[in-house]
């Protein structure tokens, strides 16, 4: 800070710190609190209060439907007059079952919404518990039967409708006086889901080296023949370790790359290979990913030369195979790993590899005990880029696998947030997962022994 403040006066530094108190504020700190603040409350659907509002609009539209059998004449009822719930919530009887209903018992058809018009619901609760709302709540079992004349089973829907309704204005004042943080929405990451099976089908998958693998480490077990898996983790841990071997991977490819074009390489001519790594990366992000289908597609460029060559009678499924999210996540991120390394190899003096040569030393010892050693921080930097962004990836194994492989955990948190709008699970698993990222950076610099002040070798 001294050196800051003699080279560019105290108005200045002051500003630049400012600005990244700000970005660190803005960009960094208050969008995870927002995000913890909403993986710690409880979603709005699981409240009990929500399930008394929902089985109270169950009632009331129980009596709506059953309003119109009973004012319809006394003649035969035709089947199926399942009513459907709309869009808006308002259940609008089938136009198949509209026929002159009779209002005798057992007269109507089946309707959706009065055989949910019970007090005998199912709370939610954590997993192995069990709560029912009658006996939460201290209600009468009541509940609408076909088996009454319509009269009697619109007197039993307006009791439900109204214990419902009490016990909804009752719970709104408790829940408001409750805590509303809990860390509930984190448990449903170690959940454990029931995967039916056949006898056959748990035979085949039990001998499976990845689900014995799983059993291992406690993520799939069975409990008197049924199997279990925490879905979650599972996802969770198979990307860490696609992220990982992608990392690893892209280290493999840029090393040489790096090395070529920082010592390799006369200073004239590592201009021209450096332009034409960067010249592809002038093409949005988006397009070099769908370019990529192009490419392994049953028909695209790939398989129709393997097919013309004769090496292959059948498309190969590229499209199902894991490397080849890997290959393409490698080439989407190569940069952030080759720059640092280039970065810093470009820095080492080349009279210290002459040196280590002329004393008979091997190539792979020039690297291992010279070359490496100096550019650690660079490919500390690099693995640790290319691996968040490869464990945060979204788009290139959605666009590339179009849904044939295993999903990664950012589609599945994805998933939470848009497609079953359950934001505060979404929430919990994104806070979860970034957590666990930091955890593996952290120990990966611990056993590069990079500290952050390293990094400032870097540029």
């Amino acid at each position: 800070m001294t050196d800051l403040i003699r080279g560019y006066g105290r108005g200045l530094v002051a500003v630049f710190v400012g600005a990244v108190l700000v970005w660190g504020l803005v960009l960094i700190i208050l969008p995870q609190l927002a995000m913890l603040e909403r993986a710690l409350t409880k979603p709005k659907r699981q409240l009990d209060s929500s399930i008394a509002a929902q089985l109270e609009r169950d009632a009331f539209n129980c009596i709506s439907i059953l309003g119109q059998y009973a004012e319809a004449p006394d003649t035969p009822a035709q089947s199926g007059g399942l009513a459907v719930p709309s869009a808006s919530g308002m259940a609008v009887p089938s136009a198949s079952g509209m026929s002159a209903p009779s209002a005798q018992a057992g007269s109507r058809p089946y309707i959706l919404q009065c055989d949910r018009a019970t007090t005998r619901k199912k709370m939610v609760r954590a997993a192995g518990t069990e709560a029912w709302f009658n006996d939460l709540y201290d209600l009468p079992l009541l509940s609408v039967t076909d088996d009454l004349p319509i009269a009697q089973q619109i007197e039993v829907a307006r009791q439900i409708a109204a214990l419902a309704g009490d016990t909804y204005q009752s719970l709104l004042i408790s829940e408001a006086n409750a805590p509303r943080l809990s860390v509930g929405n984190f448990a449903a990451l170690t959940q454990p889901v029931l995967i039916p099976l056949s006898d056959a089908a748990r035979v085949a998958e039990n001998a499976k080296l990845s689900n014995q693998l799983l059993g291992v480490i406690g993520l799939r077990y069975s409990v008197e023949g049924d199997v279990y898996e925490r879905i979650g983790l599972i996802i969770l841990v198979r990307t860490l370790v696609f992220a990982v071997l992608a990392t690893g991977l892209a280290l493999v490819v840029c090393y040489p790359i790096a090395y070529k074009v920082a010592l390799a390489t006369p200073p004239e001519r590592a201009v021209w290979l450096f332009l034409g790594l960067i010249i592809p990366y002038a093409i949005v992000e988006l397009m070099r990913i769908y370019a990529w289908t192009a490419i392994i597609d049953n028909k695209g460029l790939l398989n129709q030369f393997l097919l013309w060559t004769g090496a292959v009678a059948d498309p190969i499924q590229f499209k199902r195979s894991a490397l080849t999210v890997f290959a393409v996540i490698v080439y989407t991120y190569v940069l952030f790993m080759v720059f640092p390394i280039f970065n810093v190899m470009s820095t080492l003096d080349r009279n210290q590899i002459e040196a280590a040569r002329d004393l008979g030393s091997s190539t792979w010892r020039v690297h291992w005990r010279v070359i490496i050693p100096h550019s650690k921080p660079g490919i500390a930097v690099g693995c640790i880029a290319t691996f968040m962004l490869a464990a945060g990836a979204f788009s290139v194994p959605r666009i590339i696998s179009r849904g044939l492989q295993a999903e990664w955990f950012s589609q599945t948190i994805y998933n939470k947030f848009f497609e079953s709008e359950n934001s505060n699970v979404g929430a919990a698993y994104s806070f979860a997962y970034t957590l666990v990222c930091f955890l593996i950076v952290a120990l990966f610099m611990w056993l590069m022994r990079t500290r952050l002040k390293d990094f400032a070798s870097v540029r």
